[in-house]
């Protein structure tokens, strides 16, 4: 039996369709009201409070401009706006993917990161229900959550940005090794492992926190569950069926199409296709690649078909790493409806 996992992202409060997707229902709306940034403090006024209120007893009632503007804190009345604005878009669409391929397609995200992100939290949890490979769900992680990484000594080695800047009380951090092996007082104890096919079961007791750390070199356990994840992410919004593995190079005279899954993968890859010259600093910034097949080829471009789609992950120079989940279903190589 699959343990439970990622309790906090919401996913108890949405119901799931006939596709399994996600359907926005009145809890889910009432928790972003619950956000520290939306619930009344003792500072509120009666307005503010009022409107709130109204809310948390019908969380898809209107809320006017004239009702927002009577707030005495702009700031509080600027975040009711996000949020609505936020609400009003999954009341329309109905549902979490929907309305998350809605704000990717349009190509311009107006909302905060931080809803994006949980969205994605909650697509996944739905996704991996009854799952039981704790490596897939950790390296799923990155779809919501930056990370930090070190390549010392051959490894490729990704940390949890948050955590890493949380508990290690080090901004910009250059190495998780460093991490792993501190030694100092109880107050800044750092209690981060690695995550392996041996040890893998901690996961379970601790994917709340976001404190294990995976090595993503090519050939190990976690390189291959992020291709996983990737599968399971395409076929889950585009009812796609596609076959990822890693890669250790591109080396193909035919090579047709790529999509960086992240900001500097996504530079780093246009400029080889292009034939541009790139430094092996930059080079070393691409920490895993791999190689897309599209099962059934009358859904793929003409001239694209029988050609695979290479993905590149990478990371900043600051050793950061972002990925852009998004990429995977805007930027396939497919034909269009008919």
């Amino acid at each position: 039996m699959a343990a439970e996992f990622w309790k906090s992202s919401g996913y108890h409060l949405t119901t799931r369709n006939d596709r399994g997707w996600h359907e926005v229902t009145p809890d889910l709306i009432r928790a972003y009201l619950a956000r520290p940034e939306i619930h009344p403090v003792d500072e509120s006024c009666a307005n503010e409070v009022a409107v709130f209120e109204a809310l948390m007893a019908d969380p898809f009632r209107p809320v006017s401009v004239a009702e927002l503007a009577a707030f005495a804190d702009s700031d509080a009345a600027d975040n009711y706006r996000i949020v609505v604005t936020f609400r009003d878009l999954l009341a329309r669409t109905g549902t979490l993917e929907t309305a998350y391929l809605e704000i990717m397609q349009a190509g311009r995200i107006n909302l905060p990161p931080v809803f994006i992100d949980q969205m994605v939290h909650i697509i996944l949890r739905g996704i991996f229900t009854g799952q039981t490979d704790p490596m897939r769900l950790r390296a799923a992680e990155l779809f919501f959550r930056e990370q930090t990484v070190t390549t010392e000594d051959g490894r490729v080695m990704l940390g949890d940005q948050e955590i890493i800047e949380m508990q290690g009380g080090v901004s910009g951090l250059g190495t998780i090794a460093k991490l792993l092996e501190e030694t100092g007082t109880p107050a800044r104890r750092i209690d981060l492992d690695v995550l392996t096919d041996e040890n893998a079961e901690l996961y379970w007791q601790r994917s709340e926190r976001f404190d294990t750390v995976i090595d993503m070199r090519f050939g190990h356990p976690a390189n291959h569950a992020f291709a996983r994840v990737i599968e399971a992410w395409i076929n889950h919004f585009l009812a796609l069926n596609v076959r990822v593995q890693p890669a250790r190079s591109i080396r193909d005279e035919a090579w047709r199409w790529h999509i960086g899954l992240d900001r500097d993968a996504t530079d780093i890859l246009n400029a080889l296709y292009e034939g541009r010259e790139v430094c092996d600093d930059v080079l070393t910034r691409l920490i895993a690649l791999y190689r897309l097949e599209i099962v059934d080829q009358t859904r793929v471009m003409e001239d694209v078909q029988g050609k695979p789609v290479y993905l590149a992950l990478g990371s900043s120079a600051a050793n950061r790493v972002r990925v852009k989940p998004q990429n995977l279903l805007v930027n396939l190589p497919l034909a269009p409806l008919t």
